[in-house]
């Protein structure tokens, strides 16, 4: 089975070059041999989105030079040193400076097979990282709603079709799906744009007392505590857009007010007999589908009828799955930006629950995720290190080790969600051994007991 990436490999001495890249293709691992630093270095780019392998002692420019050229064209691209006996210092203090790991000749293939594999997929998570930033950069200055499958590129297409045609709008999707999301994009991308505001109002989110002025204004003394006479939100959205979600929450009696001021166009305040034209464009969203007759309940059939010209639909999160790591990046860079805080990397933890987890909150639950992971209270988050320690193999030997044992017992405990007695049995150590290690590890088990529930 063919790994992705390719391992650029570098070696004066053509006969280890031959024999080294046979071991790495027996693997499945793509090879591309050179014998000279000069000629890789030419061939190399910041999207290169393989490994660098390379022998330390060769002529012209050596394995240590051709390092610190290839960290110029990309700090973060994986080299692997292959070294003698002499050079081993060399090697640990080109760890410290970045280098992504050195075998000691003579060495088991082994070693060199399982030490390129690490280092693809360490460059595979830092240039899908890469991807979804810049995709989620260019999402957010270009489309307020974010998303690459089809289902979203359908929605989008519609949206602007419909923008500039002033007919209501009904949205139907899950909590947390984005309805809101939708109904400013129709907003936005209309002509109304210019011409009004966009208001939003929650209609399950009011007493019925309240949402009648709320909707509709009212005048002065029109009822204990009308002071002073205040404009509702249907005429605060004249010449604009009025959201209302939740629409099949609105009381009954506000329902019948609301049919007739959108087949008049009119609008009469509390305690007025004056009726006000407006120029408004609807868009009501529900939580549930008011096409079925059982869960329209007490919703009025000639209220549905009458928004339901143009309706749309938004898929739930775990229909779009393609489109979670993009949402996640643009919601990790949101909240690092309000927070103060770096945006960690997508690990490849994070990676599995991003796309393992059924997220019944949608959108609204990802955005809530990445805020945490941001804050570093998701232990599927790595934080974000500083420069000179991103690279898991620098440090001693013991420090290695002690990294790679806490990275052991994090992913058991989140197979396991957290159950003792199958993090142990999976882990094949003693009970007491195992709560010495997370206290060692400073890993609480809490984390881990239904996550994501």
């Amino acid at each position: 089975m063919t790994m992705g990436g390719t391992v650029y490999l570098v070696d004066d001495d053509s006969q280890l070059r031959k024999a080294m890249r046979q071991t790495l293709e027996l693997a499945g691992i793509a090879v591309v041999p050179y014998p000279k630093a000069e000629q890789a270095l030419e061939a190399l780019s910041e999207d290169f989105d393989g490994v660098v392998i390379t022998d330390v002692r060769m002529p012209g420019m050596d394995g240590l030079q051709f390092f610190d050229r290839v960290r110029q064209i990309d700090p973060d691209l994986p080299v692997i040193l292959i070294t003698g006996h002499g050079d081993v210092p060399m090697a640990v203090a080109a760890l410290h400076n970045g280098a992504y790991d050195f075998i000691s000749k003579p060495f088991p293939a082994e070693r060199m097979v399982e030490s390129a594999r690490r280092a693809l997929e360490k460059r595979r998570l830092i240039m899908e990282n890469r991807a979804l930033r810049q995709a989620a950069h260019q999402a957010e200055d270009d489309l307020p709603l974010i998303g690459q499958t089809p289902a979203m590129e359908r929605l989008r297409n519609t949206l602007r079709h419909i923008a500039d045609t002033d007919v209501d709008v009904l949205v139907a999707g899950e909590t947390g799906s984005g309805k809101e999301v939708v109904a400013t994009a129709l907003h936005k991308w209309s002509k109304r744009r210019s011409k009004g505001n966009f208001v939003a109002l929650n209609c399950g989110a009011l007493p019925e007392t309240v949402i009648e002025s709320e909707l509709f204004g009212h005048e002065a003394g029109a009822f204990t505590g009308a002071q002073k006479k205040r404009i509702g939100r249907i005429e605060h959205s004249s010449g604009g857009t009025l959201f209302l979600d939740e629409i099949e929450s609105m009381p009954p009696g506000v329902q019948v007010r609301m049919l007739r001021v959108l087949e008049m166009r009119q609008v009469s305040p509390v305690g007025s007999n004056e009726e006000r034209p407006v120029d408004i464009r609807v868009v009501a969203a529900a939580k549930v589908d008011l096409g079925d007759a059982q869960q329209r309940g007490d919703f009025r059939d000639d209220l549905y009828y009458r928004l339901n010209v143009v309706t749309l639909s938004i898929p739930p999160l775990r229909e779009r799955r393609a489109d979670i790591p993009l949402l996640f990046s643009h919601f990790a860079k949101k909240a690092s930006d309000r927070f103060g805080m770096p945006v960690p990397a997508i690990t490849a933890a994070m990676s599995r629950h991003l796309n393992d987890h059924d997220w019944p909150g949608n959108v609204r639950e990802l955005g809530h995720f990445a805020e945490r992971v941001v804050l570093g209270l998701e232990a599927t988050a790595q934080p974000a290190a500083p420069a000179a320690s991103r690279d898991a193999a620098s440090g001693t030997l013991s420090e290695r080790l002690d990294r790679e044992e806490a990275s052991i017992i994090r992913e058991a405990l989140e197979k396991c969600d957290g159950d003792v007695a199958e993090t142990i049995a999976a882990l094949g150590i003693a009970r007491k051994t195992f709560y010495d290690k997370l206290q060692r590890h400073n890993i609480s088990r809490a984390d881990y007991v239904q996550k994501g529930a």
